[in-house]
């Protein structure tokens, strides 16, 4: 049992320090190119298809020039979930881990006293 929970968390340490690994684009393979979040199996298709075409892409230009579906957006996106052209991040792209949290959303209405409450109108 202690064996078995050990692997278990070893396993999802390990998965997890992946996920942010970075991924060249021009060294990767299909399943390299799947594990960067926002690459889905069609888009690796893509690139691997266009990089065998045209062969190795330049810089983060070329990339989005070549590759349906990439364009400035989501190259920075994809840039700051660890997608790499040459070994270079997206200029102007952060990790997504290095993100701060987003705050938290303000109710759109603010709540009406109620009749029974100071101010409230005894509808």
């Amino acid at each position: 049992m202690f064996r078995k929970s050990l692997l278990f968390i070893l396993g999802f340490i390990f998965s997890t320090g992946l996920a942010m690994a970075q991924v060249d684009v021009n060294k990767a393979d299909q399943a390299a190119l799947d594990g960067v979040r926002g690459i889905g199996p069609s888009m690796s298709k893509r690139i691997l298809e266009e990089r065998q075409k045209g062969g190795a892409f330049k810089d983060w230009g070329d990339l989005e020039k070549r590759v349906k579906g990439i364009k400035d957006k989501s190259a920075t996106k994809l840039s700051g979930y660890g997608l790499t052209v040459n070994g270079l991040s997206r200029p102007g792209a952060e990790a997504a881990a290095d993100k701060p949290a987003k705050p938290a959303k303000s109710p759109a209405r603010e709540a009406k006293p109620m009749a029974s409450e100071p101010g409230g109108n005894g509808k």
